[in-house]
This record gives structure tokens, C-alpha cells and sequence, in this order.
């Protein structure tokens, strides 16, 4: 019933041994100093300065934003290809390239806007 998933599940325990290798790795081998500003309350190890309330500026939100939304739907194509590599047919793909020249489509009228300038 569900067996469209294994690809799926031998990529997520895929990924679980890389990170649990490269954890153990950099905990066991790198040499870990600790000192009293390492431990303090801030992790950038100096006391705070200056108001807590500044202004952010609009931009950094609407990256952000927009990085939310165009990586929530490219995640939609990994489930896809599971299930096109059971049934290959030709409207499968064309539904694809449609959502895929969607998102072009999107991306690209976010930067005539200008969403993405830095000026």
C-alpha cells in the first residue's frame, strides 16, 4: 500500500547516519574549550549594548518570506518523483512543468517588483 514511500524512508535513515556521523565526529574530535564567557547567558560572549527595540528593516522579512514559500513548494517534487517512477506517462510530466513554470513565473514577477533589492 505504502510502498512508494520506502525511497523515501531509505533517504530520511540516509540522512540521519550522515548527521549522526558527522556529530559524533566534530563532539569526539575537536577540542572543546569552555570558559566563563562561553557559559554566560548570551552565546555571543559579551554583556548586551544599546536598545533591544530597534527597527528591523522590511526586506530581511520578505526574504524570509519568500524563501519559505518557493522551498515549501520545490518540496513538493521529491514526493512527485516517488511516484513517477512507478508510472511514467507523458501527463504526468506536463503537470509538472506547468507547476514548475508556475513558480518561474512567481519568481520572476517577485523580482520585477523588486522584492529581492538590497538598494
Amino acid at each position: 500500500m505504502f510502498f512508494e514511500y520506502i525511497i523515501l524512508y531509505k533517504y530520511f535513515v540516509f540522512c540521519l547516519i550522515i548527521v549522526l556521523i558527522l556529530f559524533s565526529i566534530s563532539f569526539f574530535f575537536i577540542y572543546q574549550n569552555i570558559d566563563q564567557q562561553k557559559i554566560s547567558s548570551y552565546e555571543c560572549g559579551f554583556d548586551p549594548f544599546g536598545d533591544s527595540r530597534t527597527k528591523f528593516e522590511i526586506r530581511f522579512y520578505i526574504v524570509g518570506i519568500l524563501f519559505i514559500i518557493f522551498d515549501l513548494e520545490l518540496s513538493f517534487l521529491f514526493p512527485w518523483l516517488v511516484i513517477i517512477h512507478n508510472e511514467f506517462t507523458f501527463y504526468n510530466v506536463i503537470y509538472m512543468l506547468i507547476f514548475i513554470f508556475l513558480l518561474a513565473l512567481g519568481f520572476i514577477y517577485e523580482l520585477i517588483k523588486g522584492a529581492l533589492d538590497w538598494e
